[in-house]
């Protein structure tokens, strides 16, 4: 169904954008703060949840789209390769952030502020807080059909893999934060070259993925 070269790019495009602290990570490190390692990882698989919603969402609504029209999915997957590219040029355009971000205390300010909760209402409370987020919905959308082939195999099913892959990395990546969060803290700041080079990075990812689908022969 996928050859290794796809799942290669695949997987390379979702690390990239983990580069990129978003809102779900800095969830993450706030719970770790508050109530410890095991309220930051239900936090991180409550969000992994999410996105399992997201990847069921695209995989049932695209595979219909595909089903109904051709060109309606081709459209899709231009915008969404338009959109990959404006992802990449932002990035590229972002100001290095400092370094010292992931580290608990020196990052609250620009985390945002919630109640200390116990782990399983941590859980509970990122699954919503992922799904009614337009921004994954959005990336989903762009994202998963820039993979799918239908020529493959079932357009279902790729959906389901590649959403499957995608909310196994995310959890595996918010757990590892939240057990390694203080010597993170301390190794970013050595790195300080990965900050100022992250979204150079993460913007060549995507641009080159954008520019490959809308130049590629259909």
């Amino acid at each position: 169904m996928f050859d290794l070269t796809t799942l290669g790019a695949f997987v390379a495009v979702v690390l990239g954008l983990f580069l990129i602290p978003g809102p779900a990570v800095l969830l993450v490190l706030t719970r770790t703060v508050q109530g410890g390692r095991k309220t930051g990882i239900l936090t991180g698989l409550g969000i992994a949840s999410g996105d399992f919603v997201h990847t069921l969402c695209a995989a049932v609504g695209l595979s219909a789209l595909l089903m109904t029209s051709a060109l309606a999915f081709n459209v899709v997957k231009v915008v969404g390769a338009a959109y990959l590219v404006y992802l990449g040029i932002r990035a590229l355009m972002e100001k290095p952030s400092g370094p010292a971000q992931p580290e608990g205390a020196s990052s609250k300010a620009t985390q945002p502020k919630v109640a200390a909760v116990t782990p399983a209402k941590a859980f509970f409370q990122a699954i919503p807080a992922e799904v009614l987020n337009p921004k994954t919905a959005l990336f989903f959308l762009a994202f998963l059909p820039q993979f799918v082939h239908p020529e493959h195999g079932s357009s279902f099913l790729q959906f389901a893999v590649l959403g499957l892959i995608f909310v196994g990395l995310s959890a595996a990546y918010t757990t590892l934060i939240a057990l390694t969060i203080r010597p993170l803290g301390r190794l970013v700041k050595r790195l300080s070259w990965l900050s100022r080079w992250q979204g150079k990075i993460v913007g060549t990812i995507f641009i080159s993925l954008g520019l490959k689908v809308a130049t590629q022969h259909r």
